[in-house]
This record gives structure tokens, sequence and C-alpha cells, in this order.
């Protein structure tokens, strides 16, 4: 629901820099001058996720007697309300015969009031007259030393009330299973069934729900925000004699000295990832002849997956019993994963309540006789999973439970095979052999992970058409039916 209405005001109000607010705990976390972390990934496939650091700018800078005062625009009203209506009637045969029939309706009516608050580019000239403070804070060293880049909220869409977000859902069915995943109602064999549901969200005033930002750039004069250029390519933090002289090292040793004119196989690039050899580095390499640029092929993102399976494998019993029981516990809460995730990054780990301590003190405990460092699988499952919505999240769980995460890893295989390098929408058909031993309500749960990757999936049908958007998040869980797999098993 707060995905939904994020979205909408944001294209309500336009402009390409303005970014929706992903979910419910951003909101409120966001604010005039917060700083947002982007961090590399151990993955090509998965892109650099943005998320709140938790300090504002000026926690960073000299202090001052008072904070400059935004501009605010304001206040604006949006009525935002929908009905969808839907009625199938159908059979379909995908190895086991399914019937269903019925009809469904789902609505909401949001009313909201917001403001704007920009700040003025004067306001941005007399603060840079700040300067960082110094000692340089334990956050920004930590940061350059791990390769984050920083980025400065400069714009916010703030709300003015505390709006109830209703939706109401109802359906009459009869047949095997339900419509569709999201509807809240099932018929089981003959019969019918009829189901009303009513959900409530309630918003905080003063809640986020969408916002503009401009990288922040050191310099060795001072700092600066990129005010016009927003293409991402700048980094944070100026790079060091020495990261430098390490990169051309790498290179030189990838290109070895026979001319300049080999073709690196699997295992080369693999090697050359390991050391840090970036998938830009090796782009720049000339390699000869390479026919399609390394990370556009299926095969790479397999592999990137099976060698963090085979890390994962080399993990101690009861570090992977650990994590079976644990990360599942923590799905669809966010700020938990990442809490997580910053704890393993830390050296040495840092602590934490709930499941992700579990896991933290069991690594603690084990890892002295682990061949491998223990923290890569472990992060790189944490970040296939955050690239996942809440609501996948939640059917992620139900698929452990249910035991097809193996049926739902081969279909999202099949999936991304033979679609992986087009750029451009195109059709496919599932295989009915692997939709037959998802039937009933694990079918209904699998087309809603596959749904929520942006395919357009109907339970009365096998077939969808592949968009360029679906590939990361498609990706994501990918690795993350594969590595969950695994620790069932294990």
């Amino acid at each position: 629901m707060f995905k939904r209405t994020s979205k909408n005001i944001t294209k309500e109000i336009g402009g390409k820099d303005l970014r929706p607010v992903k979910n419910f705990w951003s909101a409120t976390e966001i604010q005039q001058f917060s700083l947002l972390r982007k961090r590399k990934t151990l993955s090509l496939f998965l892109g650099q996720r943005e998320y709140p650091a938790g300090v504002s700018l000026m926690d960073i800078l000299e202090p001052i007697s008072s904070v400059p005062e935004p501009v605010k625009e304001g206040p604006f009203l949006l009525r935002d309300a929908a009905v969808l209506k839907l009625k199938a009637g159908v059979s379909v045969n995908s190895g086991v015969e399914v019937n269903v029939s019925g009809e469904a309706t789902e609505s909401y009516d949001d009313t909201l009031q917001y403001q704007i608050v920009t700040t003025p580019f004067p306001t941005w000239t007399e603060l840079q007259k700040r300067k960082v403070l110094d000692p340089e804070p334990s956050f920004l060293k930590q940061c350059r030393e791990t390769g984050v880049d920083l980025y400065v909220v400069t714009e916010t869409v703030e709300l003015l009330n505390s709006p109830v977000l209703q939706e109401t859902s109802s359906g009459k069915s009869s047949g095997l299973f339900s419509l569709s995943w999201n509807t809240f109602f099932k018929g089981e064999g003959a019969g019918e069934c009829l189901k009303v549901r009513e959900k409530e969200l309630t918003l905080q005033k003063g809640m986020v729900m969408a916002y503009k930002r401009k990288q922040l750039v050191f310099k060795e004069n001072g700092w600066d925000i990129c005010h016009i250029s927003d293409d991402d390519k700048k980094k944070t933090f100026p790079e060091d004699i020495r990261f430098r002289i390490m990169h051309t090292e790498l290179q030189q040793e990838c290109l070895r000295k026979d001319n300049n004119m080999f073709l690196l196989n699997t295992g080369e690039v693999k090697e050359c990832l390991r050391k840090g050899c970036t998938e830009e580095i090796l782009s720049m390499l000339p390699i000869g002849r390479i026919e399609k640029r390394f990370g556009q092929e299926f095969k790479h993102l397999q592999e990137e997956v099976s060698r963090q399976m085979e890390e994962l494998a080399q993990l101690t019993k009861g570090v992977q019993d650990v994590l079976f029981h644990n990360i599942p516990a923590m799905l669809g809460d966010q700020g938990a994963l990442q809490e997580l995730m910053d704890m393993l990054e830390q050296e040495p780990l840092g602590h934490l309540s709930g499941p992700g301590g579990t896991i933290l003190n069991e690594l603690r405990k084990d890892s002295s006789y682990l061949r491998v460092n223990p923290k890569y699988p472990i992060i790189y499952l944490l970040e296939a999973i955050l690239v996942l919505s809440d609501i996948q999240h939640d059917l992620l769980a139900q698929s452990k439970e249910k035991r097809i995460l193996l049926h739902q890893r081969e279909l999202v295989r099949s999936i991304l095979e033979p679609n992986f390098s087009y750029p451009w929408n195109i059709p496919f058909t599932l295989k009915p052999e692997l939709l037959a031993p998802l039937q009933g309500e694990g079918l209904a749960i699998t087309y809603g992970l596959l749904e929520e990757c942006g395919l357009k999936m109907q339970l009365d049908s096998p077939r969808s058409t592949w968009g360029l958007e679906a590939k990361k998040p498609l990706s994501a869980l990918y690795g993350t039916l594969s590595m969950l797999q695994q620790l069932a098993e294990a």
C-alpha cells in the first residue's frame, strides 16, 4: 500500500529526478540534508542499492548556530482512488487439470495533503563555507575505506496530514485455487467461496513520500554537491595513488605479455574479479574478439551464483543451520536485513539483537575454523534479498514452508536463460513440466513472485512478456532461491 501511494504521488508531481521512497521505514529516516549511501555489491547483476545512512550532512560539518531554513511550497491535496475488477472462467492444463472461475474487486481511496521542501542554491553556497569536521568522523572514514558513495537529499515531498490508506478486496470463486496470488479468497474443490478483506495503514505526519538527491563529492580544498550532473559516474571520495597503482597492476596481470591479444576464459575472468578487477576495467582491456561483454549472458550470472553457493557449502553446519532458520525470520524487515549487512562488514563483527544477533554470534564462534571468509556468501544472499520487495519476502517465507524453492528456481532459470541478453520486450511461454509441481497455492505464490519482478502473470495463462526492467529482480530472485534451497538441503 505504501509503495503504491509513493509511486502515485511521485508520478503526479512529475520530474525525472524525483524518486519515490520505496518502503515504509525509509519514509521516517529520509529528511532534508539526509545522507544516502550507495554501496558496491558483490554481484555484477544486482546493481547498487541506495538507502538512508542515518546521518545528516549537518552531522559531518562544523557546527553553526542555526540550520538554514528551506523553502516550502504548498499545501497541496491529492486524492488517489481506483476500483479494479476482474472476471474469469478458464481451464488450464499444465500437467494437472485446473479449473478456475470467479470474480474479484479491489479498491482504494486515499487523500494526501503534502508540501514540497527545497533548498535554494544560495543556501548551498553558504553551507560550503563550513568545513568537514576535523578529525574526520568515523562514519566518513568507513565509507571511504569501503568505497561507499554518498548523496545528499536536496528536496522532499512531506506529508502534512496523517492519512489512513485503505484497501478493500472482495471476491467470489469456485475451483481449485484463487484468481490471483494477492486476492484474499480461495475455492477448494467444488462449491463457492466468498471473502472480503479490508486493510488500513496510517501514515505519520512529516513522512517523506518522494525526494531528490545530489551526489556529495569531497575535494582537496573542501566538499561540493553535483548540482548539474546526475549520472552517478563520479566518486564521493577521490581515488588515492595507491588505489590507482593497484588497479594498474591488476590490468597488467590480466593482460599478460602476448601482445595484448587473447581471450579471457571464464576461470581467468573470475580470478580477475576475485582480485578486485571491476566490470568497467575488464571492459577496457584489449582482450581480442569477445562477442558479448562479460555479464551479458545468463551463464555468467549462473557462475556467479554457483561460486557463492560453493562458499556457502563450506560454512560449518552450525552456521548454515542458523542462517536457514534466522534469515527467513527477518524477511520483510528491510531495516533488520540492512543492519545485519552493516554489522557483517565491520571488523570485528558488530553486535545486534534478535535473529541478526544470533547469526553474528554463531559466526564469532565458528569463523576461525573456516577455510573461507563466511561473510561474503552471507552478504551476497542479503544483497539479493534486499533487491526484492516486502511482498516477495512474504511469498519467499511461504515458499520455504511449502518446500517449493527448488521448483521455483528452475522456473526462474527457464525464464532468464533464453531471455537474459534481450534488451527489448519479447513474449515467452512457461514450460508445462515446470509448472506441474507448483499447482494450487504453490503456483499462485510463484506467479506472485514473478509478477513483483515486473512480469505480467495470470493464472489462466502460462504466457508473459520479458522486459529489461525484470532482469535485475529476476536475477536477485534466482540467487535468493538458489542459496535458500542449498541451506534447506544442508
